[in-house]
């Protein structure tokens, strides 16, 4: 009826609300100082200098220096995730050119988006802070990742057995990260051989 009251959730308490914004500060200042002078010289104090919030606070919603590094790459992950899916989403109907694109846009944010370049640049520079949650740790980045191709495939590709569809979203995201710490001298067609990997381990029809 026109009359009944919207299901609009009850605004936080207090408390919650302030560990929240405290919280969104900190992974703010955090993403700025590594942007600007990387992940090795970002330090507890100056976080809690910057963000306007006591030393204590900080290690008592993140555990650790290590637990900021996780919970920073976990919120970039995200955003960074939600961006690839859109651009999927945009060609269903041709699963090898959403593939290229999708994996276009990933190599894309490794050049422009600052954190990501930061990750990136350090590990191609030797320092590899970061580059963990990247790699070879299962969560969050890879996993997720390849989750999300996986899980679009299973929509897109449903007549494809499904073991082909899960070696496909591995293979996407595995030569994607490679590209992204090793990028080729032409760049510009690895998408491409990406999407052409992917969609010969799905046994589509690849054109010459």
């Amino acid at each position: 009826m026109a009359n009944e009251p919207l299901d609009v959730a009850p605004p936080d308490p207090p408390r919650i609300a302030w560990r929240k914004q405290m919280r969104e500060r900190v992974l703010r200042e955090a993403w700025l100082l590594s942007t600007q002078a990387g992940w090795d010289r970002v330090r507890v104090a100056d976080l809690a200098q910057r963000a306007e919030v006591s030393r204590p606070s900080i290690y008592a919603e993140f555990g650790d220096r290590a637990g900021i590094g996780q919970a920073l790459v976990q919120r970039e992950t995200e955003r960074f995730l939600l961006g690839v899916g859109a651009v999927l989403d945009r060609q269903r109907g041709d699963v090898r050119a959403a593939l290229e694109a999708g994996v276009g846009h990933a190599l894309a944010q490794a050049r422009s988006n600052p954190f990501v370049a930061a990750v990136v640049s350090a590990a191609q520079g030797g320092t590899e802070a970061l580059l963990p949650y990247l790699s070879s740790r299962p969560e969050p980045v890879f996993s997720e990742a390849r989750r999300l191709v996986a899980a679009w495939l299973d929509v897109v590709a449903p007549h494809i057995p499904e073991e082909r569809r899960k070696e496909a979203a591995d293979l996407v995201v595995r030569l994607t990260i490679s590209h992204m710490l090793l990028p080729t001298p032409d760049g510009d067609s690895s998408p491409k051989r990406v999407a052409r990997a992917a969609h010969a381990v799905l046994e589509m029809p690849v054109d010459p």
